[in-house]
């Protein structure tokens, strides 16, 4: 039996206002994300990546279209639904959201939470493994200031696979880094997701990142314009 996608999207359309002020920023979108795969979407500032990546995470309703998310059909979908939903994808976000008053052990801690089977010493343990796999095993007792942008970067990375989501979803997570930084956190958060089989798709405007990509999506206008077979990367 044909393993269902992780994202399955097709003819999704969505705009901000109404009437006059209705101003259309995805138009019959189709998009297909396959397990294991990483994804990159990107292409000019108001294209509709961001918004499309809002809507696969479940973080906005749905207008027009169907979007198939870890076989969840999100249109329709209430807000009991779409929060069941969020708590199985692990997010990453530019500015890597940690709580400043929590050591890096206590951020990863948190998205356990909410997972029945695990007690606060079970949930630090995980979450201290997880730094230990993003190379900051002797910084989980750190808060985010005495951590560099880099390693703030890491800490939101091993918060983001700590509750083994079926899918990550990554909004310009090298942005705010330099080179070297922005490098060492993409080819870790592929390693790590390629060793789960998780998927990845990713919004970026960085050229220096797009050879970790299995595809490349190239938005225009809230269209997809291409999406060229991108090179493995080894």
């Amino acid at each position: 039996m044909r393993e269902e996608p992780p994202v399955l999207l097709r003819g999704v359309s969505y705009a901000y206002g109404e009437g006059a002020l209705r101003r259309p920023v995805l138009r019959a979108v189709d998009l297909t994300v396959g397990p294991g795969e990483i994804v990159l979407l990107t292409g000019p500032s108001g294209s509709g990546k961001t918004t499309l990546l809002t809507l696969i995470g479940a973080l906005r309703a749905m207008q027009e279209g169907s979007a198939v998310v870890l076989g969840q059909e999100l249109n329709g979908a209430g807000e009991a639904r779409r929060m069941a939903l969020r708590r199985r994808i692990g997010f990453i976000f530019q500015h890597h959201n940690l709580l400043g008053f929590l050591t890096a052990r206590q951020n990863v801690a948190m998205a356990l939470e909410l997972d029945p089977a695990l007690d606060e010493r079970a949930r630090l343990g995980r979450a201290g493994a997880m730094l230990e796999a993003v190379g900051l095993g002797g910084h989980a007792d750190h808060v985010p200031a005495q951590l560099s942008g880099g390693q703030r970067q890491r800490v939101a990375v091993a918060r983001a696979l700590a509750g083994s989501p079926g899918l990550v979803l990554a909004d310009e997570p090298t942005a705010a880094l330099d080179r070297a930084s922005g490098g060492e956190v993409v080819r870790l958060l592929r390693d790590l997701a390629r060793s789960r089989g998780v998927p990845i798709l990713m919004v970026t405007h960085d050229p220096r990142i797009l050879d970790i990509a299995d595809r490349i999506v190239a938005m225009e206008d809230g269209r997809i314009v291409e999406a060229p077979a991108g090179a493995a990367a080894d």
